[in-house]
């Protein structure tokens, strides 16, 4: 009985990361343990939709050939809309989150932020965090049960378009992977892919046909694990 109650002290000593949270998750996801095809929603603002390129070069487009026949990828993106419940255009009202949760995903990735950099819209950054685990959270309490993703936004060069800047996306990506580690969401550093590549980024917010590639490499090799 003494041997008993020291192991369960002992687990209940244990950081919260030993049981998926407090910590990134970071392992790929396994083919073997879903029924194919495995459904990716891809959601998100502008830059998921694929502003000037939506088929067949957005992100999602080209991630779902990466991936090949064993996955299927929706892409549920809307222009202009954003994280925040108090932002000008919040994506929790439209149709596609809930046809995106009605799509009854095995994975989500999730990019939004970018619209919420926006000065009016930024003013209730207080509210970001909060607003993005709900998200996450809504997503992962699905019957499906899948596994969220989520994404630290494009990087903004110079000044930036729209209202859009940096600073603020400096600002969201510590708090996105606040959120990813107080859940069992992973991430993908859509941020790293565009990185010190301006010419990528043509009108300083949305990627060219090449920049929509390298966020579906950098999707794919997270999703796979493979390089």
């Amino acid at each position: 009985m003494r041997r008993l109650c020291l192991s369960l002290f002992t687990i209940a000593l244990l950081p919260i990361s030993f049981f998926g949270r407090g910590d990134e998750r970071t392992d790929p996801i396994k083919v073997a343990d879903y029924k194919k095809p495995i459904r990716v929603a891809c959601v998100g603002d502008s830059i998921t939709f694929g502003f000037g390129w939506n088929d067949p070069r957005s992100y999602p487009s080209q991630l779902g050939k990466l991936l090949g026949e064993d996955w299927t990828v929706r892409n549920f993106g809307v222009g202009g809309r954003t994280m925040l419940r108090k932002g000008d255009f919040p994506y929790w009202k439209e149709k596609a989150f809930k046809d995106a949760q009605g799509f009854q995903p095995n994975v989500v990735i999730l990019m939004l932020g970018t619209n919420d950099t926006k000065p009016w819209n930024w003013r209730h950054k207080d509210d970001f965090a909060a607003d993005y685990k709900e998200m996450v959270e809504r997503f992962e309490h699905l019957p499906s049960k899948p596994r969220v993703f989520c994404c630290l936004p494009p990087p903004v060069p110079g000044k930036g378009n729209y209202g859009i800047n940096e600073t603020g996306i400096d600002a969201e990506i510590p708090l996105i992977r606040e959120v990813a580690k107080d859940t069992a969401a992973g991430t993908v550093n859509m941020h790293a892919a565009l990185e010190r590549k301006p010419e990528l980024l043509p009108d300083r917010v949305h990627p060219n046909a090449r920049g929509y590639e390298l966020m579906a490499e950098a999707a794919y090799k997270r999703l796979t694990g493979n390089k």
